[in-house]
Parts: C-alpha cells; sequence; structure tokens
C-alpha cells in the first residue's frame, strides 16, 4: 500500500477532532492574536489564512496538533499552491529564528530547528507529490538549509534531514514510475467502424467459463477494486473541491494530471458495468441468458456481503441498463427475489438512505473486526465523491468575516480520512489471475451493439424501440446473420471500452441529478422483468 495512507492514518488517529493533544503545547503570543483565530469548545472553527499558517509553524515551546497538520495542508490548497504555502512557512520560520539568534539561545534554537524538521517530516510523508514541483522542492531546500546552520557536523537535524529528503525521493521515484507505466497504457480509443468489420475468433468464452462461483468472483473483483483504490491519494480526492471552486479564481486551481487516478477509478466502474451488460446480451439463448443473469445476482449479493458496494453497484448498474433490462421474457424466468433485496439496498430515494445504512453497518464491522475479511469496506465511489462535492457546494470557503471556515475542513478532512483508512486493507483473498485477466481484458459491446444483441433476442415493442432498431440496422449490416461476437468493441481497460454516461449510478437508476433516464422509466424496467420492490431483508 502507499505510504501516504500509513502515514495518514498515524496522523489523524480515531477522530478528526482539532483539539490540542496532550504535550502539545500552546501556541506563544508571539504568533496570531486571539482575534484572529476563534476556538469553540477547545476545537478551532475558523481564523484568517494568515493566522492558520502561522498556527501551522512550531515554536520553541508549541508544536501543532498532528490532526491540525494533516487537515491544513490538505485543505490549504483550496486557497494557496503547495509551493507558496512551504514559501510563506519558510518566512514565518525565518523571523523566528532570528529571534532566537539575537538572544544567543543556542539550546532553544536547536529545539526549533528540530520541530522545524519534524513538520517537515509530516509534510513529506503525508504528502510527497507536492514536491513534484520545482518550486516547492527548492523551498524545500533553503528552509532545511537555514535549519541546518547552527548544527554540527553529523549532528541529530542533519541526519533527519538526510533519511526524511531520501524517503521522499524514493516516494517520488515510486510515483514516478507508475504514471510511466500509466501512460504506455493509455492507447487512442479504436476506431469502432474498423474494429466492427474485423472478424473475431471462432470460440470465444464468457464469463461462466472462466469462473462459475459467484463467491470467487465476487473475491476477484475485491482484489481489483482494492488495487485501484489504493493509488487514489488524498491530494487526489481534494481535487474535487480545488478543482471545481470558483471563489478562489485568482487562487490554486485544480490539477487535472492529479485527477486521473480518479478518473481511472470511476472508469472501473462503467467498464464493470458494461462488461455485466455484454456477459447477458451477448448470449443467443433464452435459457443461458437466465442463467447469467442469475450469476450476476449472486456475485452482487457476494459483493455485498464482503462490503465491496462498489462493484455491487456496477452490477446492478449494468443489469439496469435499457438493452438488459427490455429483455421482459429473459427475466420472467429469473428468480428476482435476491435482485430486488438488492435494489432496496440501492435504492436513490432519500439520498441512498438505505445504502448509507448498509455502509455504516459495514464501517462497525470493520472497525471491531479481528480478521482482514471483516475490515474490507469499499463505498460507491460516485456517491462518495458526490458527498465531498456537495459538502463543499453547500458550505462556504469564508465566513463574512473573512475567515477561512475551518469546521467545513474538519468534516472534509474527516470523511477522506475514512475513505483513506479503507483503501489500507490488504485483500485477503487469493489472486486468481486467470479470472482478473478476463475481467480486465475481456471485449465487451458497445452502447449501440448492445442494443443490437437486444433486438435479436427479443424484438422491439413499442413505437420507440423499433425507431431504434430502423436507426442502428443499416450501422450493423447483415448483424443477424453474423455471430454475436461480431459486435464487439475489442476495447480493453485503460482503453474506451464502450461508455456509460460519467453518472453512471443515476443513469442505471433514475438518480434525481441525471436526464438520462427518470425514475419512472427505471421503476418501467423494474415491471418488464416483473420484478417488485420489497422491504429491506438480510441477504
Amino acid at each position: 500500500m502507499p505510504q501516504t495512507s500509513v502515514v495518514f492514518s498515524s496522523i489523524l488517529g480515531p477522530s478528526c477532532s482539532g483539539q490540542v493533544l496532550p504535550g502539545m503545547g500552546e501556541r506563544g503570543s508571539g504568533a496570531s492574536s486571539s482575534g484572529d483565530l476563534v476556538f469553540q469548545e477547545g476545537r478551532l472553527i475558523s481564523g484568517s489564512l494568515e493566522a492558520l499558517m502561522e498556527h501551522l509553524v512550531p515554536t520553541v515551546d508549541y508544536y501543532p496538533d498532528r490532526t491540525y497538520i494533516f487537515t491544513f495542508l490538505l485543505s490549504s490548497r483550496v486557497f494557496i499552491p503547495p509551493h507558496d504555502l512551504l514559501a510563506r512557512v519558510g518566512q514565518i520560520c525565518l523571523e523566528q529564528r532570528q529571534q532566537l539568534e539575537t538572544g544567543s539561545e543556542k539550546a532553544k534554537l536547536k529545539s526549533f530547528s528540530a520541530k522545524i524538521v519534524q513538520l517537515l517530516k509530516e509534510w513529506t510523508e503525508a504528502f510527497p507529490y507536492d514536491f513534484q514541483d520545482e518550486k516547492a522542492m527548492a523551498e524545500l531546500k533553503a528552509i532545511t538549509h537555514r535549519v541546518t546552520q547552527c548544527d554540527e557536523e553529523n549532528g541529530t537535524v542533519k541526519k533527519a534531514i538526510a533519511q526524511m529528503t531520501q524517503s521522499l525521493l524514493l516516494s517520488l521515484a515510486a510515483r514516478s514510475q507508475l504514471q510511466e507505466l500509466r501512460d504506455k497504457l493509455r492507447s487512442p480509443a479504436m476506431d469502432k467502424g474498423s474494429v466492427l468489420k474485423t472478424k473475431p475468433p471462432a470460440t470465444q468464452k464468457d464469463i461462466l467459463g472462466v469462473c462459475c462461483d459467484p463467491l470467487v468472483l465476487a473475491q476477484q473483483l475485491t482484489h481489483i477494486e482494492l488495487e485501484r483504490v489504493s493509488s487514489i491519494h488524498p491530494e487526489d480526492l481534494m481535487q474535487i473541491v480545488s478543482h471545481m471552486d470558483s471563489r478562489d479564481k485568482h487562487r490554486c486551481r485544480g490539477d487535472l494530471t492529479k485527477t486521473y487516478s480518479l478518473e481511472a477509478y470511476d472508469n472501473w466502474f462503467n467498464c464493470l458495468s458494461m462488461l455485466v451488460a455484454t456477459e447477458v446480451c451477448r448470449v443467443v439463448k433464452k435459457k443461458h441468458r437466465t442463467r447469467m443473469l442469475e450469476f450476476f445476482i449472486d456475485v452482487a449479493r457476494e459483493c455485498f456481503n464482503i462490503g465491496n458496494f462498489n462493484s455491487m453497484m456496477a452490477i446492478i448498474s449494468g443489469m439496469n441498463l435499457s438493452p438488459v433490462a427490455r429483455l421482459k421474457k429473459t427475466w420472467s424466468k429469473v428468480k428476482t427475489a435476491k435482485f430486488d433485496v438488492l435494489e432496496h439496498h440501492m435504492d436513490p430515494s432519500s439520498n441512498f438512505c438505505n445504502y448509507r445504512t448498509a455502509l455504516q453497518g459495514a464501517t462497525q464491522r470493520s472497525q471491531m473486526a479481528n480478521s482482514s475479511r471483516e475490515k474490507i469496506v469499499i463505498p460507491v465511489f460516485n456517491l462518495f465523491v458526490k458527498d465531498i462535492y456537495f459538502l463543499h457546494k453547500i458550505h462556504t470557503n469564508h465566513l463574512p468575516n473573512g475567515h477561512v471556515n475551518f469546521k467545513k475542513f474538519w468534516e472534509i478532512s474527516r470523511q477522506i480520512h475514512e475513505f483513506m483508512t479503507w483503501t489500507q486493507v490488504e485483500c485477503p483473498f487469493e489472486k486468481d489471475k486467470k479470472i482478473q485477466n478476463y475481467l480486465l481484458t475481456a471485449p465487451i459491446y458497445s452502447e449501440e451493439a448492445l442494443f443490437i444483441a437486444s433486438f435479436e433476442s427479443e424484438g422491439p415493442e413499442n413505437h420507440m424501440e423499433k425507431d431504434s432498431w430502423k436507426t442502428l440496422r443499416p450501422a450493423f449490416p447483415g448483424a443477424s446473420e453474423r455471430p454475436r461476437s461480431w459486435l464487439w468493441t475489442g476495447c480493453t481497460y485503460g482503453t474506451a471500452r464502450g461508455s456509460i454516461h460519467q453518472h453512471s449510478v443515476s443513469h442505471a437508476r433514475g438518480g434525481k441529478d441525471q436526464e438520462p433516464e427518470s425514475e419512472s422509466q427505471s421503476g418501467h424496467h423494474r415491471e418488464n422483468r416483473g420484478g417488485a420492490e420489497r422491504e429491506g431483508e438480510s441477504i
């Protein structure tokens, strides 16, 4: 797992209280005045940006609360780029150092230097990728040069700086290698026209030919989820706030390169949904399609039991896509009781209240777990991102008096902390490369091809479907005479594997903030399948 996650947990501990911890000391009078920082029941809730920056820097008698260090370093990038913050920290350190030098208090100067190095160590460990910026690295070198001037040769401060620098360079090198690998995996989207005309192999496996055990497939999906989510760092999640913020246009903007890990993980959700739809629609015989649907229902059920809500939602979304949901005759043969329970847990009404209750239960189980299997919690990523975004939009960055609304950033930090804690869990299941390779590289249908296959299985029934069929047939001439695998796009994970709208959760389930499909349309699909809404029950 990335070093960042481990450091993050050690910094924040079980909670983000923002209260002064025992032994931390209070900031001296030489720092910000009480009027610049506002506390409520010992908890910092607001302050000017300058005062908050001063509160970050240690003094001889003060060292900031570690939860404050992390929360401020995380949230400050909304207002100021990390290299500018580091420059300001350097200025404050220099001013304090000059005061100590004039007093000829060498012991205090050494203690102050050690605390500055400790602050920089926590910064470089929690957010090493801030120092990919040459400006930030230059500021770091300038500060460390100043604090070592009074240290003897091979002194403790110099040793600490050497260790910190070595660890930082290793983290940056690992990040650079990962980015190079990602760039190699990226390839231009394949042209659908040329791919569709390519003759596929004579025989093609389906998922049941690779894995027929729902539990095993759910475990392999959990492996993939944890591997991908581990590449997400706290500052990546903060891009949700800094990139979309419109109030501070003159300030730090979101770095689009840092959103790649978020987009890649979101793309995995979409790919899994499309793979599920492909596996169902490619089957020619109704009996086999029924078996495929029941298999994926069981896989989603096992994902729920594991705590892998993201894969579960992706599978449900795939089965709720129109080309699958419209297969009325197929769904009439499916035992939908289990599916109805799953849909109940993912019901979008009341802001996904049922899902949030289940997530809370999984979280409590994880906190009390004695085994790594019980620690697994993988939330629906789209919903987590929306929670962070709406928390940011509902609460202002600044209060009427100009202070930074730090209470808001405590809450954002708490939620990110909880998410990062979940990413630290080591997957306890044995890895099956054959199954994972299929899940990640199996060709999938484009959206148009899904409808073609769906209409060939069960003909269009209403005017809208008949119009769609007339429109699609010229684009796929002779489709009915060819094997279903001819419709494959041939794109794999990491390329354009076919698309679902960005908000695929709501697209499949009729969320309020999406246009592609209304709640009534989603209900129409459930009626087609012969299913009925059921009260919640254990799975």
